[in-house]
């Protein structure tokens, strides 16, 4: 009998936003034989938390495991929600934690997340920062898993020189900066009038309008490219040599993870769970947060050090075997195993 789940996260990239984790690990468990089931689609949100929530009470009697993504911001909400309906339903809820910021959340809803996280089956942190945070307020249930990715999807490139070609992948919304990836550009174009910058991504609130109308003011040529397939920006990647990640607020992106298994040397702001992710000078480069001539400096010392750059990059592509499909899937059949 195939174990079957409930998965309950933002399932948006119809709607032309990015792939999230109930997209990638969705799939990844349906090619494992487990059965899944998922809410929302719905790109408003009330509608969203609707269809959460009639879904949940629609299968409660076939599911064994409800898997929620659970973020830290406004999408709190949706796991808030569903897990109470779990418990009233007394169905078996996994909270799969994603958002940066959610050891602030511990520290200003305390009660509100004893609700989710001290009545859940077990809690899953996919980085050491998360788990750390969680094991810190009296959390016991909590496993480590970390996202994931099929290396063999990601076609490894030996960069034998490196040119000022940034890439930037995320969703265009303030938490991730993309303000700065601007101010970085525009200093490294002073130095190097041949540098080029490609930004990868959906819009998110209105902030992707923003920062093309201030690349505009500056005259800066960036390439804006919008959402585009996994395929499409792993092909895009070829043409670039230095990723950079400006966000103010992290997990584990999968992004960066993705980066270091094409062998994209790093650089990254060191926030909330890049510290425990990156080692600085070992697997990227890392700079404070909204640290704008410190990432340009950053840059730099890629471009004029070839040696630093292999370091790098080697580096970088060993620590992502850990992300491999191949081992991560024993640690969601750990988890995932029900007696029949």
């Amino acid at each position: 009998m195939k174990t079957k789940l409930l998965y309950i996260g933002n399932k948006l990239s119809q709607h032309g936003l990015t792939v999230t984790s109930i997209e990638t690990l969705g799939a990844l468990l349906e090619k494992e034989q487990y059965e899944v089931i998922y809410a929302s689609t719905q790109k408003i949100k009330l509608l969203r938390l609707l269809d959460m929530l009639l879904t949940t009470f629609r299968v409660r009697k076939q599911v064994d495991f409800v898997l929620i993504d659970t973020y830290s911001t406004k999408n709190f909400w949706y796991a808030f929600f569903v897990s109470q309906l779990c418990r009233l339903l007394k169905m078996k809820y996994i909270p799969k934690l994603h958002g940066g910021d959610l050891p602030n959340r511990l520290k200003r809803s305390p009660q509100l997340c004893d609700m989710i996280f001290k009545y859940a089956y077990i809690n899953i942190a996919p980085s050491f920062y998360l788990l750390e945070a969680f094991n810190s307020r009296g959390y016991a249930f909590i496993n480590y898993i970390p996202n994931t990715i099929e290396l063999q999807n990601y076609p490894f490139k030996v960069r034998e020189k490196i040119a000022p070609k940034l890439l930037w992948v995320r969703s265009f919304t303030s938490i991730y900066n993309p303000e700065m990836a601007i101010r970085v550009f525009e200093k490294i174009k002073q130095k190097y009038p041949e540098a080029e910058l490609c930004m990868v991504g959906p819009d998110k609130d209105g902030t992707l309008e923003k920062i093309k109308s201030l690349a505009k003011s500056i005259g800066l040529p960036v390439d804006f490219t919008g959402r585009l397939s996994k395929q499409d920006w792993i092909k895009r990647s070829e043409q670039y040599d230095i990723f950079i990640n400006t966000t103010h607020f992290d997990n584990t992106p999968v992004s960066v993870i993705e980066a270091m298994a094409l062998g994209l040397p790093i650089v990254s702001t060191n926030v909330g769970g890049i510290t425990y992710l990156l080692e600085d000078h070992k697997t990227a480069l890392l700079v404070n947060d909204s640290d704008i001539e410190g990432m340009v400096q950053a840059i730099y010392e890629i471009i004029d050090n070839p040696e630093l750059k292999n370091h790098l990059v080697a580096n970088g592509h060993q620590l992502v075997q850990e992300f491999d499909w191949i081992k991560v899937r024993e640690k969601w059949e750990d988890v995932l195993k029900i007696m029949h």
